[in-house]
């Protein structure tokens, strides 16, 4: 079986230290789908390696904000 994989860059702001950024990655990082997930910090910023036939992209914003962070439409 061959994966559509995709790849995504979340806006993510309210993050003001490193427990925010783990929190996220770990959200993220548990959703099904989703392969790979490196949070930038300093760059207010998630990219999320997932596979597009499991989890869309709406899916992963509200994860993060469900968390109390702001990601821009």
């Amino acid at each position: 079986m061959n994966m559509a994989a995709n790849t995504l860059h979340l806006p993510v702001r309210g993050m003001t230290c490193g427990n925010c950024a783990r929190s996220v990655e770990r959200t993220l990082a548990s959703t099904p789908g989703v392969t790979k997930v490196s949070v930038d910090l300093q760059g207010a910023s998630a990219t999320v390696e997932y596979d597009t036939g499991l989890v869309t992209p709406d899916v992963l914003a509200n994860a993060v904000r469900d968390l109390g962070y702001e990601v821009p439409a």
